[in-house]
């Protein structure tokens, strides 16, 4: 799985690196930055979590 972000759509909440840290951080905007496309299979769940609570819906998982 890829994980697909749309940093346009961004509301810099914050939420998707309270949930996957490893994967997600947040520039001086605080807009998302995809810090790994493509996490280790253990941090799926983390990754599921911040889609889940994303308020813009703007993350996603593609098949690769």
């Amino acid at each position: 799985m890829k994980v697909e972000l749309e940093a346009d759509k961004c509301v810099a909440s914050g939420q998707c690196v309270l949930a996957a840290m490893d994967v997600f951080d947040q520039d001086d905007d605080g807009i998302a930055i995809l810090l790994d496309d493509q996490p280790a299979p253990e941090l799926l769940d983390d990754v599921k979590e911040a889609i889940a609570v994303c308020p813009a819906a703007a993350i996603r998982l593609v098949e690769k």
